[in-house]
């Protein structure tokens, strides 16, 4: 990644995390709302405005985390347990900070090194 890279992977990242806490609230609230209002109260309603829009955006989550881990360069191993990180509750907004703290770390490693000048050659004498 390089410092022309950086905004597009801010905006990755932005996308990304939209994404991740989208998904992890419609999770939460189908796991710790709909389903024991379906076998308790025999009403599906909210599994179902809830599951639905869940399963689609779930595909836009695992979209915007291979774009993003592209970007960065992530091993496969990270996005897979970033992407499963979407099918548990709450575990969704765990897998956010780590991504987010990553892609800072590298964003300041690279404006870092952009910031540092090189050093010139010696002037010469003569």
């Amino acid at each position: 990644m390089t410092a022309r890279d950086a905004p597009a992977v801010r905006s990755a990242l932005l996308r990304y995390r939209v994404m991740a806490w989208v998904v992890g609230i419609l999770l939460v609230v189908l796991v710790c709302v709909g389903v024991p209002l379906k076998y308790l109260a025999h009403s599906d309603t909210v599994v179902t405005w809830t599951g639905v829009p869940h399963g689609w955006l779930y595909m836009i989550l695992l979209i915007t985390a291979y774009d993003l881990g592209r970007r960065v360069n992530w091993p496969w191993l990270r996005l897979i347990l970033i992407a499963l990180a979407g099918t548990v509750p709450f575990l969704s907004f765990v897998a956010e900070r780590y991504a987010t703290k990553d892609v800072h770390a590298r964003l300041a490693a690279v404006e870092q090194s952009t910031a540092d000048p090189q050093p010139d050659e010696a002037p010469t004498a003569g």
